[in-house]
């Protein structure tokens, strides 16, 4: 935050503001291939056919985008909430589309197991995790078409074989800045397969192509973004952040599951390490639960409307210390209760 408030009234000594620099310019060129770079290195995928872009429109655009790209003859998707939901619904738009699980028959409180992806699906599409239902898909289906994830809300908080993916998209706004970018991790031999034509700013050959420079890119938020990975990188890394993100998590579920008051939404086996979803038993005490954790200066802690209860988000800057003030509320809420 300092850095990028700083840069934000002049960049390294330039005289200029980051906001005022041409976006052309070889110092944001600078900025931008070191982001790329972080990312891929990150992620373990430098050197292996990878390229990391950050563009715009979030991670809905990236919905149309992986299918404009992708769908020739079928895509294959895992729903698991709201935004796998939406996916789905913008990849109709291009073709057919088939569900090979979903949980909804449970208000997406689980991760569908053992699916069977078809032979002649283009690709798999799946969201890593559901901000909504506090679900994580905690091991990588198995199958021969090409893996497309949504991974807006885990992006850099725990360790996988990335080199499984041929996509992988996240919005910065979870894990690595601030809401305005979207990195997108394409396997390069993925592109170039379908026969339809693809609008300029949809196509990942195009952008791959300019290095994210194909359009005017969103110069704060890519920054910021670089910072963050600079960050994380300087931490240890992924293994880094896995660790205090596992224990951060392991904290909030001990208490959960510990306190009679409170009850866990997410079946055990599939329970996010960035997002804890949980009711509270017993509903006459909510204004009381409120008013305290308002007290203890906790934000944005009510959960969604179509789940309600509450909502913990543990993404990677948020440190423990946080999660125990929660803890600790909750506990004196049971003491008085």
């Amino acid at each position: 935050m300092q850095k990028a408030a700083h840069a934000v009234q002049e960049l390294d000594g330039s005289g200029l503001s980051l906001i005022e620099i041409s976006h052309r310019s070889p110092a944001f060129i600078e900025i931008m291939d070191k982001a790329c770079a972080s990312a891929l290195d990150l992620l373990g995928l430098t050197g292996k056919g990878y390229k990391a872009l950050f563009l715009q429109g979030g991670a809905s655009m990236q919905f149309l985008a992986t299918a404009y790209n992708l769908l020739e003859n079928k895509g294959a998707y895992l729903n698991t909430g709201t935004w796998a939901t939406k996916a789905i619904k913008e990849a109709k738009l291009l073709g057919e589309v088939v569900e090979v699980g979903s949980s909804a028959d449970a208000n997406f409180n689980y991760i569908p197991k053992n699916i069977e992806v078809p032979a002649d699906a283009d690709y798999l599409h799946i969201t890593t995790n559901n901000t909504i239902f506090g679900t994580q898909i905690k091991t990588l289906p198995e199958s021969d078409a090409v893996l497309v994830s949504d991974s807006s809300s885990d992006i850099f908080s725990r360790q996988l074989d990335f080199s499984k993916f041929g996509i992988i998209y996240a919005g910065a706004q979870k894990n690595m800045g601030p809401a305005g970018t979207t990195l997108v991790i394409v396997k390069e031999d993925v592109l170039g397969k379908v026969t339809h034509k693809i609008p300029s700013m949809l196509d990942y050959s195009i952008h791959a192509s300019k290095d994210s420079m194909f359009n005017t890119p969103p110069v704060f938020a890519v920054y910021t973004s670089m910072l963050t990975l600079e960050w994380l990188t300087n931490l240890g890394g992924v293994s880094a952040i896995e660790e205090k993100n596992n224990a951060k998590a392991a904290l909030m579920y001990g208490e959960i599951d510990r306190n009679p008051l409170f009850k866990g939404f997410a079946a055990m086996e599939d329970r996010s390490t960035m997002n804890a979803t949980f009711t509270l038993e017993e509903a006459s005490l909510k204004e009381k639960f409120d008013s305290m954790c308002a007290d203890a200066l906790i934000n944005g802690i009510n959960g969604h409307r179509s789940v309600g209860g509450y909502r913990a988000s543990m993404y990677n800057a948020l440190p423990q210390e946080s999660v125990q003030v929660l803890v600790d509320v909750m506990k004196e809420l049971e003491r008085i209760a």
